[in-house]
């Protein structure tokens, strides 16, 4: 899907791509699907699996590069890729993303005060944000935005296992100029796409996951209707 956009036709990239973190041997990539990785087994919801949680390291950062190199293509200059990680695929993401074009310019921590504690360690209640620019930050604009985020994952009513809160990514939003086009190569559950509509952005979204793209289509179909709009259909 990506080789088919257009050269330069959207203006930022904000994306959660699958971790793919823990699985240091085969059996434990091959045996634990995403819903073991990121659900406790007492969980009452029965949230959805999604794919592409089984690459080792080696094989995510070059899948991820490729997948960052056609999104780059596709970005106009000055344009902001923004890419979600944990802490043990970090190192990783910040190579696939310069590999891929990107000048990294930094790393945001998205503190989670609603995580769990670790018995005789330190808690991990972070994740983060890899961000870099297609050649340079445009000067002509009078933004300002934070180096760090708080908020919980949300929990009532979610409907994706990795779910994102709305209220960062509405920040995130921020980075592409207003009327803009956000490209989310991980839709998800389209929190990205309503974050970027709040906003005033226009958004183009990929979903591997036939279930999650339904759950996406009618959340950003939900969010059209309540401001008005028109969702073009594939005619238009």
């Amino acid at each position: 899907m990506l080789k088919s956009l257009p050269d330069e036709s959207v203006n930022a990239v904000i994306t959660d791509p699958p971790y793919n973190s823990g699985g240091r041997t085969s059996a434990d990539r091959t045996g634990r699907t995403a819903r073991a990785k990121y659900v406790t087994s007492n969980s009452a919801h029965d949230l959805q699996n999604f794919p592409g949680e089984n690459r080792d390291q080696r094989s995510y950062r070059s899948w991820l590069t490729a997948l960052l190199t056609e999104a780059y293509r596709a970005s106009t200059e000055h344009s902001v890729a923004i890419v979600f990680s944990d802490w043990r695929q970090e190192p990783t993401t910040s190579d696939a993303l310069q590999m891929a074009g990107w000048t990294w310019s930094g790393t945001i921590p998205w503190i989670k005060p609603a995580s769990r504690p670790r018995k005789g360690g330190f808690k991990q209640s972070a994740e983060f944000i890899i961000w870099g620019v297609k050649g340079s930050l445009a000067k002509d604009r009078d933004l300002y935005l934070p180096g760090h985020f708080i908020a919980s994952q949300p929990r009532k009513d979610r409907v994706h296992i990795t779910q994102k809160p709305v209220e960062i990514m509405q920040q995130l939003v921020q980075i592409c100029p207003e009327g803009g086009v956000v490209l989310d190569p991980f839709t998800g559950s389209g929190s990205t796409g309503i974050a970027a509509l709040r906003e005033g952005r226009r958004f183009v979204g990929v979903e591997l996951s036939s279930h999650y793209a339904d759950v996406a289509e009618q959340r950003l179909r939900a969010e059209l209707t309540k401001d008005d709009f028109v969702l073009a259909g594939p005619e238009e």
